[in-house]
């Protein structure tokens, strides 16, 4: 297959007083980053850390100009790895695609091959890329809780963040496995959305941001999966039941995590941590596989929107200010 002269791409550039910006370039094909597979790209998602990188977050990035996108979902048009044939249908989150690799926000990628999860049978490229990384992150947390121990009947799940890509991917997943899921946000429209996904109730952001300092609350959810960090996660975890656990991946409400070591020795509570982006290849296929069959839930396209490349300026504003509902597709077909 003939290789493209240039592509288009959504390209994060600096100045000289290190303030970021975005345009839509077309750059040539020799600029995409070393790798045996070269990709056509169909799908990306918006993701929390995709705007820390728009944005110019050196924690997230620090080499400029660069494409975001820790996602991608596409064709191979091109391999110098046995592993992947041309036509193949494929998708790529996490490793250090979008963080200092050129990612998914443009029309292909190049990556080594052993970043790429051939597409499970049962998904589209689209159906992947809702998923995306925040799927995939809920899978693993979900994952987390069940290997250690938490089953349905000893009582409620608690969301935190539960509107977010990660927050509603868990809420659905664990409905869907037969849990009683109790979803915690801050957006009173969003209360039908989450029910329809499963949650049994909702609760408002502030139950869970005790500011009593007591190092133990009522004993109430047998788990959680807390997308949202600091003083939340704290609370959640003051609250768990006697050898419950948490599933823990975000940092939006702050990384310290104000405790004592009560919950964990009084009450043998289990703090889990999701690093989805290093999670390894073979654990990885097997929650493809899971969220292409036994995960995959009724609603999956109902929590997405869909964006063009044109469109993400106004989408990472509104994800960065906490107004985004669910997932946002990028499409680039």
């Amino acid at each position: 297959m003939d290789l493209p002269d240039h592509y288009k791409a959504y390209l994060v550039t600096k100045d000289n007083e290190n303030h970021a910006s975005a345009s839509i370039v077309d750059r040539p094909f020799d600029d995409l980053p070393k790798g045996e597979v070269v990709i056509k790209v169909a799908y990306s998602s918006l993701n929390y850390k995709d705007a820390l990188s728009a944005t110019g977050n050196p924690g997230v990035t620090k080499n400029y100009p660069h494409v975001p996108g820790i996602d991608a979902a596409g064709v191979v048009i091109a391999s110098e790895s046995r592993q992947f044939q041309v036509n193949d249908k494929v998708l790529v989150t996490g490793y250090d695609l979008g963080s200092n690799t050129d990612g998914g926000y443009a029309e292909y990628i190049r990556v080594p091959a052993d970043w790429i999860v051939p597409l499970p049978d049962k998904l589209s490229l689209k159906e992947s890329m809702i998923y995306g990384t925040a799927g995939f992150t809920a899978a693993i947390c979900i994952k987390q809780l069940q290997r250690n121990g938490v089953r349905p009947e000893q009582g409620a799940i608690v969301v935190s963040g539960a509107t977010g890509g990660v927050g509603c991917m868990a809420v659905a997943i664990l409905a869907k496995e037969g849990y009683t899921v109790v979803a915690s946000t801050g957006k009173a429209d969003a209360h039908e959305f989450l029910k329809e996904l499963g949650a049994t109730r909702i609760i408002s952001r502030e139950e869970l941001n005790d500011q009593s300092n007591r190092p133990l609350l009522k004993s109430t959810y047998a788990g959680a999966v807390d997308t949202v960090g600091g003083n939340v996660l704290a609370t959640i975890v003051k609250s768990i039941q006697v050898q419950g656990s948490v599933a823990a991946c975000g940092v939006v409400a702050g990384s310290e995590l104000d405790l004592t070591v009560f919950p964990f020795i009084l009450r043998g509570v289990n703090l889990l941590g999701a690093d989805s982006a290093l999670w390894p290849m073979g654990p990885r296929r097997e929650i493809w596989h899971k969220l292409a069959t036994d995960w995959k839930f009724d609603k999956l396209a109902s929590v997405a929107q869909m964006i063009s490349l044109e469109q993400l300026d106004q989408h990472i504003a509104k994800i960065l200010k906490g107004q985004i509902t669910g997932r946002v597709i990028v499409t680039l077909e």
